[in-house]
């Protein structure tokens, strides 16, 4: 293992050895996206994996680690063609992993055919906000950060597939794997809805409580609003197919995003309602702050009327209007001046087994921020923790049962061109060593009632519960 104290300069120098996506193969379009990029992801190409679908209908799948990064609180590891680097933070790991990525990404050669250059994959765990905001020693000791470049990528749009790869046997072993029958596999059926609802109900008098104390809390003037959220534990056997999940729950889910991956000790299957960021090439930064819900089913006119309630429940609007204003003020922070504007406010988006109450703020990056800057501002999303965020931090420390991990953190896809899109991490199953879980939350302010906040959960745990699948022999 190599070690050093420099950062900027070793990284450079050992960014040389990365091998750059040099080799391209552009194929018709995919007619089955979804089933495409899980065929890849089951395929086994490498031990690490994402699949990302991002907005306008672009999913891309990434695999194998020419370069990958982890940050804890207090160092970085950075892996690749068999060496290793670890370096201190000085408990500033966004800075230290930002510099990282952008001095190794750099050593691989835009594409100029397609004109893109390197994209980086990763997660971001919610502990990462104890270091941003709040009591640096909450962060545990778990990785708070991770991303791999990847050896191969592909896009698939409307218009093409590009597989952009290290080299061409990466290129061949994808384009076999593209070209394989393309007729549908019958998918099998999801949890019986007996037992989807007797994992839904796990947990929920304990959360009832946690939501009572936490108004209490709220009404003692400790903080305005607090994200409150449950853990459901799931069965060890049989495991959980995560791609048969994946595929299954994004047929009926209606997400902002949408995410399948296995990498830097996490697997995750989701479909996430909202975006915690995303930067454009240009400069443009927006955030989408979702809060207030209800539920959504096959009755069209059910729908509408919950649709007209939701519109006009107090709770509900104070709690998005919170969130709204938290956010103005956090892209603010980074934004050239009068640039941040707030370009949609309180539309309903339909989101899988719930509609949300939706805004849009948006800004220009300041000539001194860069995207990791924007992250580090917005992270971790104001509808995932609350107001105050410090606050709600402690708040969520004091009134949670343990550590969140992945769960309202974020999922992201990056670039070299200044590009960075990241998801926030709900409607999520999230595997961690033997253990699987699904997580829901609700946004709890002076004017809650643990009964109505106990259903908002079941509400949204409906996204992903009926849809699991299970390995079969």
């Amino acid at each position: 293992m190599s070690t050093g104290t420099g950062t900027r300069t070793r990284w450079d120098a050992w960014a040389g050895s990365v091998p750059p996506l040099t080799c391209t193969r552009t194929q018709a379009p995919s007619d089955d996206p979804a089933a495409t990029v899980t065929r890849l992801a089951r395929a086994g190409l490498a031990d690490q994996y994402m699949v990302y679908e991002a907005e306008g209908g672009a999913w891309h799948f990434a695999a194998g680690s020419a370069v990958s990064v982890t940050a804890h609180a207090d160092g970085i590891t950075a892996r690749a063609a068999g060496r290793t680097w670890t370096s201190p933070t000085g408990r500033r790991p966004l800075k230290e992993f930002a510099a990282a990525l952008r001095a190794l990404s750099a050593a691989h050669a835009p594409d100029a055919a397609h004109g893109v250059g390197t994209h980086f994959y990763g997660w971001a765990a919610f502990e990462l906000a104890h270091l941003l905001h709040a009591d640096p020693e909450a962060t545990g000791d778990g990785p708070l950060l991770h991303a791999l470049i990847p050896s191969v990528e592909v896009t698939l749009t409307e218009e093409h597939t590009v597989v952009r790869a290290v080299d061409e046997v990466w290129v061949r072993k994808v384009a076999d794997l593209l070209a394989e029958s393309r007729a549908r596999q019958p998918e099998s059926d999801g949890t019986p809805p007996e037992s989807a609802e007797a994992i839904i109900a796990a947990g929920t008098a304990a959360y009832g409580s946690a939501v009572a104390r936490t108004v209490e809390d709220i009404r003692a003037g400790l903080l305005e609003k607090a994200v409150v959220s449950r853990k459901v534990p799931l069965p060890a056997e049989p495991p959980i197919d995560f791609p048969a999940t994946y595929l299954a729950g994004r047929r009926t889910n209606t997400p902002a995003r949408s995410y399948l991956f296995d990498l830097g000790g996490y697997r995750a299957a989701g479909f996430s309602p909202e975006t915690v960021l995303e930067v454009e090439e240009n400069g443009r930064v927006s955030t989408q702050p979702l809060a207030g819900t209800r539920a959504r089913g096959a009755d069209p006119a059910e729908n509408h009327r919950r649709r007209a309630e939701l519109l006009t429940d107090p709770k509900e609007i104070h709690e998005h209007a919170v969130s709204v204003r938290l956010a103005w003020e956090e892209m603010a922070a980074v934004c050239r001046p009068g640039s941040v504007a707030v370009e949609e406010f309180m539309a309903v988006r339909p989101r899988g087994s719930v509609q949300h109450l939706a805004s849009r703020v948006t800004g220009r990056l300041g000539e001194d921020a860069g995207p990791w800057d924007a992250f580090a501002s917005l992270f971790p999303a104001i509808t995932a923790t609350g107001v105050s965020k410090r606050d709600a931090l402690h708040a969520l420390a004091r009134h949670e049962d343990g550590p969140r991990g992945l769960y309202g953190g974020a999922v992201f896809r990056g670039g070299t061109a200044g590009t960075f899109d990241a998801a926030l991490v709900l409607r999520t199953l999230i595997s961690e060593g033997d253990e699987a879980w699904l997580r829901a939350g609700a946004g709890v302010t002076a004017q809650s009632d643990p009964e109505r906040e106990i259903e908002e959960t079941c509400e949204k745990l409906r996204s992903v519960a009926p849809h699991l699948r299970f390995a079969t022999d």
